[in-house]
């Protein structure tokens, strides 16, 4: 009787072991797991220009990475960099060009390298059938053929879009003075689709989100001052993680069919 109730208590410890390394063995994987995973709102300061992209993007990243949410802000570029420099709070910046980037970069409030993850060229945006039919940039400081001057809008210098629209102007020796000069690209296309100018110079990619609002009429060259975008994780981020893998997952051939299909060009 001794020796049974001994081997039930052995067999009894030894079943109870087992079940202890069977549980802590499954829960340690799970534990890893959930450390790794990607989690948090990640705050994104981008181009204005760069709107609907970044918004799918982000719902592609989210995808993958359920845990993140996105916070964007966009705006001009420049109004962007002034912020961040101001100290406002951003885990990742977007910007239209690399002069805007360097403002952020020049203080150290930038992590690592920034990347190029695309290109954009600009066009002139018009009405729908384009009815005052623009086809230049000349065409902008000349009467049309209703006798009348076209009203143009353009963005301020300071914003990229508004130094690109100026280096093609300049370099085709056209003598334009704007009706306004907006502080981003968003509020160029505003104008030109409520009707409150005839045109205006925006990138290819923001006539395509106007789902056939404007027209877009091609600039001979626009090479010569494309836009090149440039994201980088902050210094100050409090998902640092997150927003590294967020400006990697830019690079990525997904987020490079994305950029393409709205009518930006990729590395």
């Amino acid at each position: 009787m001794t020796y049974f109730r001994t081997s039930v208590f052995l067999t009894s410890v030894a079943l109870l072991g087992a079940v202890s390394l069977l549980l802590t063995g499954c829960a340690s994987p799970a534990n890893t797991a959930e450390g790794d995973e990607l989690q948090g709102e990640l705050s994104v300061f981008a181009a204005a220009s760069l709107q609907p992209a970044f918004e799918s993007l982000g719902e592609s990243f989210t995808t993958k990475h359920p845990g993140v949410t996105f916070s964007f802000s966009f705006d001009g570029s420049s109004v962007l960099a002034t912020q961040i420099l101001s100290g406002a709070p951003a885990d990742v910046f977007a910007s239209a060009d690399e002069a805007n980037m360097k403002r952020v970069e020049e203080p150290g409030l930038n992590v690592g390298t920034p990347s190029l993850f695309a290109t954009s060229e600009l066009v002139i945006a018009v009405a729908p059938g384009n009815p005052l039919d623009i086809r230049s940039l000349a065409s902008l400081a000349n009467p049309t053929a209703k006798g009348t001057d076209p009203t143009v809008v353009i963005c301020a210098a300071e914003v990229p879009c508004g130094a690109a629209s100026r280096k093609l102007l300049d370099r085709d020796g056209v003598m334009l003075t704007p009706a306004s000069e907006e502080q981003n690209v968003t509020a160029v296309l505003t104008r030109v689709r409520e009707g409150e100018a005839d045109a205006g110079l925006v990138y290819a990619s923001d006539v395509l989100r106007s789902k056939g609002e404007v027209e877009g009429i091609p600039i001979k060259d626009a090479a010569d001052a494309a836009g090149s975008y440039l994201a980088v994780p902050l210094q100050d981020s409090r998902l640092p993680k997150e927003a590294t893998a967020f400006v990697e997952f830019l690079n990525t051939e997904e987020a490079r069919t994305l950029l393409t299909k709205l009518g930006f060009r990729t590395p």
